[in-house]
């Protein structure tokens, strides 16, 4: 009881890819849910955010709130993950951890799917997708 094999089991169970929900960011999971990407603007710079925060990371105002973002992006960097353990990443493997600047302003951390990795270029073209309300992006095709 509670040694290497107990704790192996255990392990394999949790998710590694969702954080879980607290009351503040359960709006972004709902939205996300539906296929909609959430992000925060604050009211007293203008300035958007991700990841979700209760205050705006460039000036420390409390005035934010909720917006939908147009799902549009462009790719900023990328790496092809080739090994990695935890589930469900392990069936996944290879894959495309990438970071996006979403057309609003904020960089965003994420996957990028449906693209072939001989095919990735920095500065091309995404838009987001939804893989069980997680956001992930892929190529638009132009």
């Amino acid at each position: 009881m509670g040694g290497p094999r107990h704790d192996a089991q255990r392990h394999d169970a949790q998710r590694h890819d969702v954080p879980e929900a607290d009351a503040f960011t359960r709006p972004y999971w709902a939205a996300a849910a539906e296929g909609r990407l959430l992000i925060r603007r604050c009211a007293a710079c203008g300035r958007a955010h991700h990841y979700p925060r209760e205050f705006c990371p460039h000036c420390w105002s409390e005035e934010v709130t909720w917006e939908e973002a147009s799902g549009r992006a462009t790719l900023y960097t990328w790496s092809a993950v080739h090994r990695n353990d935890l589930p469900p990443f392990r069936a996944r493997v290879p894959y495309l951890a990438a970071v996006v600047d979403l057309a609003e302003g904020p960089r965003m951390m994420t996957e990028l799917v449906d693209c072939p990795e001989r095919a990735v270029r920095a500065g091309m073209p995404l838009r987001v997708a939804f893989r069980d309300g997680i956001p992930v992006f892929t190529p638009t095709g132009r």
